[in-house]
């Protein structure tokens, strides 16, 4: 069992099918998913929904973020706009494994259309399960911080 984080949502309507089955695994293993929108598959601007999920993480409201869109870039660029976030856009394993262990990233981009569902699943659960290593990395997150 992960230990219980409340987890800020946000997508637009072409990651809004995945940010629905994130939801509820994240539900079903303990956590507290935050749902900042959308809510339905019709278009929208993913600006105002990733925005409000970044700013919830940056400011201690949620321990962690996931945002959804059709690749996920785009997603990825608003959050690393709120200072405080590091969003990291994953697409394997290794990515959200790294993305935890070196750069302490703490919002997870993912993109529906470039990812298989059992997969997007795996790539949370490992993003939510590895642990910043520290050591070398804390100086270059503080660099990437402007501390």
């Amino acid at each position: 069992m992960l230990s219980r984080m409340k987890i800020a949502l946000g997508s637009d309507h072409a990651g809004y099918e995945y940010k629905s089955a994130i939801a509820a695994w994240l539900a079903d293993h303990g956590h507290e998913p935050v749902d900042f929108g959308t809510s339905s598959p019709a278009p929208v601007d993913y600006p105002d929904f990733i925005r409000p999920a970044a700013e919830a993480v940056a400011r201690g409201e949620c321990e962690r973020g996931i945002v959804l869109g059709g690749s996920g870039n785009g997603e990825a660029m608003v959050a690393n706009k709120v200072r405080g976030v590091r969003c990291a856009l994953c697409w394997s394993e290794e990515t959200a494994r790294l993305s935890r262990q070196h750069n302490d990233a703490n919002v997870l981009s993912l993109g529906q259309r470039m990812l298989a569902p059992d997969l997007a699943l795996r790539i949370v659960e490992i993003w939510l399960t590895t642990a910043f290593e520290g050591g070398r990395h804390v100086a270059r997150v503080r660099k990437i911080e402007g501390v």
